[in-house]
């Protein structure tokens, strides 16, 4: 099974980006082909529906998600919202991308969760028909700190984060075309 995770800050070693490396070791253990796409090492343009969109970030983005079986979207929440690098690169994408695929939301806040950002984010999975999992994943204050291994600190966490994963690739196993 096929899944992107895509990280969506726009800072070196966030907590969300460190929170989707570990989603996405969890994913390999569990058998799943895993494409991590970093918005922060890999920018994309400035959206605008004028240009074609010739860059190749922009190209490996859509491919990597044309190819998903399963999306994980992952941010860190800004003032109550996702990241704009986040939402600059969904607008570059929709339904070629995002139709009849299960998709999990992530978020990492520095307060207690970023719930705000999750629910936007499913907001904008389903007006590209994505299938939003009911379970998502949010991690605000000291759930935000991880270990030299890659591993979250707090052990629920880390339980929240493998029960999570393994209800979201079940649903990718049930709905993929």
């Amino acid at each position: 099974m096929k899944i992107t995770i895509v990280t969506g800050s726009n800072r070196k070693d966030a907590s969300s980006t460190q929170l989707s490396r570990y989603i996405g070791r969890v994913l390999e253990e569990s058998g799943c082909e895993v494409t991590l796409f970093d918005l922060y090492e890999r920018p994309l343009p400035f959206y605008s529906p004028d240009t074609a969109g010739g860059d190749a970030n922009l190209a490996a983005f859509r491919k990597a998600l044309n190819e998903a079986e399963g999306i994980v979207l992952s941010t860190p929440e800004y003032h109550g919202s996702l990241s704009g690098v986040l939402k600059n690169a969904l607008d570059w994408v929709g339904f070629d991308q995002f139709d009849g695929k299960v998709t999990l939301s992530v978020s990492s806040a520095g307060g207690a969760v970023g719930v705000s950002s999750l629910q936007q984010l499913q907001t904008i999975v389903r007006n590209v028909h994505g299938i939003n999992c009911p379970e998502w994943i949010s991690v605000g204050g000291s759930q935000r700190d991880f270990a030299a291994d890659g591993e979250p600190a707090d052990g629920k966490t880390r339980e929240r984060v493998l029960r999570t994963v393994q209800y979201f690739v079940g649903m990718v196993e049930r709905f993929k075309k």
